[in-house]
């Protein structure tokens, strides 16, 4: 079976919900992704994820804990027109495939009423005179 994505629903209480919203902004991701990530995190340790203050989570090796990567609006903002203009390409995309089943149907339909039999032609032949070289 194919790997199907599921809504989950559940409310919170105002506070915590503006909390919500501003790590997504600080994050500059959407609401939806701050539980996505918490999610796959919490599968990924089987259900034991411990959540700490950033103040009081302990550096090693440099990395810092969550990890962060930056990505400039620009990227980001180029990567949504790309989106955009890939979905107004696929739109134009079935236009023009409907256009060509359209034109298909007419010159089937025409060629279907210009069909010229050969016993026709062999029937005419036969009625008229034959022709004469010399």
């Amino acid at each position: 079976m194919g790997n199907k994505n599921k809504t989950i629903s559940f409310r919170v209480n105002e506070d915590a919900f503006e909390t919500l919203r501003e790590i997504a902004e600080k994050r500059d991701i959407s609401l939806s992704a701050v539980f996505r990530d918490y999610v796959d995190m919490l599968v990924a340790h089987d259900g034991k994820i411990q959540v700490v203050p950033e103040n009081q989570v302990e550096e090693s090796d440099g990395n810092s804990f969550p990890p962060k990567v930056e990505v400039p609006k620009s990227f980001v903002r180029e990567h949504e027109r790309l989106e955009l203009e890939a979905e107004h390409l696929r739109e134009q995309l079935q236009e023009h495939k409907q256009f060509v089943r359209h034109l298909q149907t007419k010159v089937d339909d025409e060629a279907e009423e210009e069909v010229i039999q050969l016993e026709e032609l062999d029937d005419e032949l036969e009625t008229d005179e034959p022709f004469r070289l010399g």
